[in-house]
């Protein structure tokens, strides 16, 4: 059955197709023969309660020099979509959180939004992963300067990162001895009134960080296993990690497991859960990636299993 998918993502200009996860969910989409339509945030407003969409009908094709071509503009309300998928790219910032709140009225007016919008808004990624207690390292979030030496006294190695983070920014390892110490504290905190993220720092990371994708709650047997470049500590591939794929272990189901149940309570049916060793580190619930490197590498068809899964879901 064709069905009229709309995607609320970042400009489609300005994606790599290559590596594009968004863009993978598009190719499955066209192999089915659905329309595909695509906006950005600035194309939502609001019109009493009824949300309305300026939206760009494409066609794509996996040629990364001629990726798609437009079909025209056109403006409409929700319901002109069997199901809209929220897949703008953060920095979730406040013109992300107010597009949840214009696309709850996209599930009012009966049109299914994934993943859902309210949980998209509730469920920081990296605080999220804290409900979790079993499945994460030594961890504190605050803002007072003393609880976060007291931890890097504790453990001597530790990782500080701010809340809001992307991609690896902004992520700092702070050892034994470390005279910037006080200052990265300071800086990140902003003299004490931001809250951040301070954690054990998991000597693993050396193995990759291990990117997991998981279809309603449940995890595609293959992760992205991102490692860092040398003399970096992160794995993220937007901060020069590379990617390498590999089979799950039974730690990494056994987490699965644990966080599977709530994904699907919250309606949040396509996640990437982030593994360092044996730990669980964030929870991605706005727009997760590695769809193209899984399938290129293990032959897989991930965007197409979640569009079955979708389309079970719509009926």
């Amino acid at each position: 059955m064709a069905r009229h998918l709309g995607i609320v993502m970042d400009p489609i200009e300005s994606i790599n197709p290559k590596k594009d996860s968004t863009f993978a969910m598009m190719l499955a989409a066209a192999k089915r023969g659905w329309r595909i339509s695509v906006m950005t945030l600035g194309d939502l407003s609001l019109n009493k309660d009824v949300l309305e969409l300026n939206y760009q009908t494409i066609t794509v094709k996996d040629d990364p020099k001629d990726y798609f071509q437009s079909a025209g503009f056109s403006k409409g309300d929700a319901t002109v979509f069997d199901l809209i998928l929220m897949r703008k790219d953060p920095p979730f910032d406040m013109a992300f959180v107010y597009a949840t709140y214009l696309l709850d009225f996209a599930e009012r007016a009966g049109t299914p939004v994934f993943n859902r919008p309210s949980s998209i808004r509730d469920c920081n990624e990296k605080l999220f992963a804290l409900q979790f207690p079993n499945c994460v390292p030594e961890v504190i979030v605050t803002s007072n300067p003393e609880e976060l030496r007291a931890l890097q006294d504790d453990y001597q190695d530790i990782i500080l990162k701010p809340l809001d983070g992307m991609g690896g920014q902004s992520i700092f390892r702070v050892k034994t001895k470390d005279t910037n110490r006080n200052v990265i504290i300071e800086t990140l905190t902003e003299m004490g009134t931001r809250k951040i993220m301070a954690q054990r720092f998991i000597p693993e990371i050396k193995e990759g960080d291990t990117r997991i994708l998981l279809i309603n709650g449940e995890p595609v047997p293959h992760g992205l296993a991102r490692i860092p470049s040398a003399g970096e500590t992160r794995g993220n591939l937007a901060a020069g990690g590379s990617g390498v794929a590999r089979t799950l272990t039974d730690r990494d189901r056994w987490i699965c497991n644990e966080v599977g149940p709530t994904l699907r309570e919250k309606g949040l049916l396509f996640v990437g859960i982030d593994v360092i060793g044996d730990y669980l580190t964030e929870i991605n619930v706005t727009c997760p990636t590695c769809i193209r490197e899984l399938d290129t590498s293990e032959g897989l068809d991930i965007a197409g299993d979640y569009l079955d899964h979708l389309e079970g879901q719509i009926g």
